[in-house]
């Protein structure tokens, strides 16, 4: 071989190389973010953040390809991460102390020892709504009643036990159902329902439909019973739903739980971190801010709260640069 055929040939050789390294580089990630109930909070909240961390045009995580998906819900997300069909989910905080510690609703079934969080994200609301006409003023007034307490694999059966259990009560006090949010209020409003359970922030949507085309009342869940719930589960904390977020609804007195992102610890350090750090980006803080009225609740500050599971390396490095964390 002659020296121009050879240097010809080195030429496409370091071409071959550049080419499969730009194809490498160009490859996208796949970040799939389990959420809950198309009718939920979760959802709409999963499609946001999914849109502002991947990586299309000039914004998100170069490569990044994340999508929001459809799920039962908190225990459905966190048995999808560990499972490997998610690359992340979101959780309420006390199923994802739960799931990591091996205890309360994991007791028995193994701990989930790679489940990290990427952030805390707003206070989850636990709503007891019933129908305006049912005549159901607390929690007491359920048993006996047509109740849906969602479905298995849902945060929201497990708050709902707890807040039943509070109360005196087991599920079978009470001619449960378990369906989910959006089917619940159609039963609701077509009378085949008195009462449903639903954890998420307000307002969700579903709930301001049914109460502006039927009319709810929104039980509170108050009083001594609580303060003794309160002082057995750290995780959750008083709240209250304020005047006017449903329609003809008054203040009513609950309690919360923390929504939370959440993901394995076997994702890359620099993905979590390059996605940390673009959640909580100018750009992205207007996408919330304008997108969901529980939006504006999302704050920095706030993600490194109702720490119950240990933080991703990735997004620990970010929040210790962003100086929310020592």
């Amino acid at each position: 071989m002659n020296i121009r055929s050879k240097i010809l040939a080195l030429g496409a050789a370091i071409a071959v190389v550049a080419g499969v390294g730009i194809a490498a580089a160009q490859t996208p990630a796949f970040f799939r973010i389990g959420t809950g109930g198309t009718a939920g909070t979760y959802y709409p909240i999963g499609g946001l953040i999914a849109n502002a961390i991947s990586g299309a045009g000039d914004k998100g995580v170069p490569g990044l390809v994340a999508t929001a998906v459809a799920s039962n819900g908190s225990v459905a997300n966190i048995n999808a991460i560990q499972g490997g069909s998610m690359e992340s989910g979101f959780t309420q905080s006390d199923v994802a102390f739960w799931a990591h510690s091996g205890t309360g609703l994991y007791e028995g079934k193994g701990k989930v020892e790679d489940l990290r969080l990427i952030a805390t994200l707003y206070p989850e609301t636990i709503h007891l709504v019933a129908s305006k006409n049912s005549g159901i003023k607390s929690v007491a007034d359920l048993k006996g009643k047509r109740v849906s307490i969602d479905e298995p694999g849902s945060g929201t059966i497990v708050d709902a036990r707890i807040v039943l259990a509070a109360y005196g009560m087991k599920e079978s006090d009470i001619k449960a159902e378990h369906l989910k949010p959006g089917p619940a209020g159609e039963r609701l409003r077509d009378g085949g329902l008195d009462a449903y359970f639903f954890v998420g922030g307000y307002p969700t949507g579903a709930i301001s439909e049914l109460a502006t085309s039927s009319g709810i009342a929104l039980v509170p869940i108050n009083g001594p019973e609580v303060d003794k719930l309160l002082s057995e589960y750290k995780f959750f904390a008083k709240d209250t739903v304020p005047e006017g977020a449903y329609q003809g609804v008054g203040a009513t007195e609950t309690i919360s739980v923390a929504a939370q992102w959440v993901t394995s610890a076997k994702q890359p350090e620099e993905l979590v971190y390059n996605i940390t750090k673009t959640m909580w980006n100018d750009a992205t803080r207007q996408a919330l801010d304008a997108g969901h009225a529980k939006g504006k609740m999302i704050t920095l500050e706030n993600a490194v709260t109702s720490l119950g599971i240990p933080l991703h390396p990735g997004a620990e490095k970010f929040y210790k640069e962003a100086g929310v964390l020592k």
